[in-house]
């Protein structure tokens, strides 16, 4: 960490930035100095259509960035904001302002909805996107069993179901990832995702398909309930990370039971937006084992020039108009929600049941997220349903709303039930509902049964479509870290929010993994591998890969779909 950012860590400046000519002040916030981390009073404007965020240095002068690609979705989103109740336990007490005091402080307004734990730094790939790796960062991180189930237990005194997602490097590298699943299992955790590039299902694959299905099944009987998938796009081009090895990754999982992939598209400007709607449409085709496409849009790290940035700077609502544009308007814009109105479901339950009930409740500008049904015809045509063509989901929101308010000024569980039976109906139209589809009665399973399986039936009944703009140094909003609900354990015993966790990584991340960590050449010498070497990268054989009918079949009437 450079003297320059030492010193100003945690310093306030409080000249606010002028409103010009042309420009809608929306909201005031916070937000930090890329280049020294001065905390500094910000303005989020509109001007043009667009949403930026303006900042003034005493050192560095004026900073503006892109903050939202279109106003009109963000006055939509900010619609439905939820304030969140905090963060359930206090693990570190106020010392700095935010963002430089997380482990979640009393300052945090969410508890954790998914914690991260970060398995290893090590990979078989080097893309030059990604936020860490080990040949890079020049030290091994990989946590023991014990240090992981330490942070399960950091994260049940919320009182929270516990999910967890283990993430890297990759880690498939790991040789005990079987072990570590069930023990996590054997600690309480609800949800468990793997987040990786699936390569190790492939190369497993071609040196024998049964030793590959058996570790696949291994990790699902364990107890991993969805894979996490990096997915940039449907080409070679687009997805030179995992493209080739995709159709034997999916081989692997049908024969193993693995029916629940999320797609991780990274979403960079001019990279891969042009492949948006057909990744939609392969998600689709593969509908009997993906249940999810979960967006990205690209976070700037390191230090850029502004043209650089706007080159690959990528907004949810610029996602959002081009899978609109490109799947011909069958994800329409008007399909789109932000995240916090699932917490109005989670409140109405909350009030009905009288027992507290997990939420999501982040800021509205973080994510946004639809339903679509997936109607496949019997010439192999695929025609994607969003659930707004059905559902009168601003009608159903508000109303759900009004009977959770109703619970809380005294109203009986008995005649708020009753209303519900009887009103709930009208805000589905039956007759445009996909044939066999009866969304009414999966819903009252969710709202009388309360809980996770019936959620989980909708969600393989329909594809979910998700955004999460993770933060950067220049579009950076306080307001937002500290509604942030997916966070990284630590053995140091702190919960750490991602976009504090990644963004400040000399701070957080890095500090913490060199800590915990070994040199590259002491890893080397401990496992006999050359020095410096701590993973052998993939290589692959790109005819080989592409010969068989697997692989043709996958990618079948998928590529015609890319909008040159």
């Amino acid at each position: 960490m450079s003297t320059q950012i030492t010193k100003h860590i945690g310093e306030i400046s409080y000249k606010l930035p002028k409103i010009r000519e042309g420009e809608e002040l929306l909201s005031i916030t916070q937000s930090v100095c890329p280049y020294c981390y001065r905390i500094l009073p910000s303005i989020v404007i509109e001007r043009n259509g667009k949403v930026y965020i303006r900042r003034i240095c005493p050192e560095h002068g004026e900073i503006e960035e892109l903050y939202y690609g279109d106003v009109e979705l963000y006055k939509k989103m900010i619609k439905w904001d939820l304030e969140g109740r905090g963060a359930r336990h206090v693990y570190t007490s106020v010392t700095k302002p935010c963002p430089f005091n997380c482990g979640l402080c009393p300052m945090h307004k969410q508890h954790s909805a998914l914690v991260n734990i970060v398995l290893t730094n090590r990979c078989n790939l080097s893309c030059w996107y990604c936020f860490f790796y080990a040949e890079a960062a020049g030290y091994v991180y990989e946590p023991t069993i014990e240090q992981i189930l330490e942070i399960v237990r950091l994260v049940k005194k919320q009182g929270v179901a516990v999910n967890v997602q283990l993430t890297g490097g990759e880690p498939t590298l790991r040789d005990d990832l079987v072990d570590i699943v069930k023990a996590l299992k054997a600690e309480g955790v609800r949800h468990l995702q793997l987040n990786t590039n699936g390569i190790k299902f492939s190369e497993l694959y071609w040196e024998d398909p049964v030793k590959a299905i058996e570790y696949a099944r291994a990790l699902r009987t364990g107890g991993v309930n969805t894979i996490y998938l990096s997915f940039d796009g449907v080409t070679p081009v687009t997805n030179w990370k995992n493209h080739w090895e995709i159709p034997y990754i999916f081989e692997v999982f049908r024969k193993a039971g693995m029916t629940s992939v999320v797609l991780v598209p990274t979403v960079i400007n001019g990279v891969n937006t042009h492949e948006m709607g057909a990744i939609v449409k392969f998600a689709a085709k593969h509908v009997d084992i993906v249940r999810a496409v979960n967006f990205q849009p690209v976070s700037l790290t390191g230090m850029m020039k502004k043209h650089e940035r706007m080159k690959y700077r990528i907004t949810i609502p610029d996602v959002i108009k081009l899978i609109e544009e490109q799947t011909d308007g069958e994800v329409p814009r008007e399909a789109w929600f932000p995240i916090p109105v699932s917490g109005i479901f989670s409140r109405f339950i909350e009030a009905f049941a009288k027992e507290f009930k997990f939420e999501m409740v982040n800021h509205p500008i973080c994510g946004a997220a639809t339903y679509v049904y997936v109607d496949r015809k019997s010439d192999g045509r695929i025609n994607l349903i969003p659930i707004t063509r059905f559902v009168d989901v601003e009608g159903l929101l508000e109303y759900l709303r009004e009977k959770w308010e109703e619970l809380l000024s005294g109203s009986t569980r008995i005649m708020v039930g009753m209303k519900l039976l009887y009103n709930i109906r009208k805000y589905i139209d039956q007759k445009k509902a996909p044939e066999g589809f009866d969304l009414y009665k999966l819903l009252l399973n969710v709202i009388i049964k309360r809980n996770y399986e019936a959620l989980g039936e909708i969600h393989y009944k329909m594809v979910f479509l998700g955004m999460m703009h993770f933060m950067d140094l220049y579009n950076y909003d306080i307001q937002r870290v500290q509604r942030c609900n997916i966070h990284y354990g630590t053995p140091d015993g702190r919960l750490i929010p991602f976009c504090a966790f990644n963004i400040f990584e000399d701070i957080y991340r890095d500090k913490i993994q060199r800590e915990y960590g070994i040199p590259l050449e002491e890893y080397s010498k401990k496992y006999n591998l050359p020095p410096k070497v701590v993973t052998k990268k993939y290589i692959r054989d790109r005819k080989k890969l592409e010969s068989t009918e697997i692989y043709r079949q996958t990618y079948e009437g998928i590529l015609d779909l890319v909008r040159k």
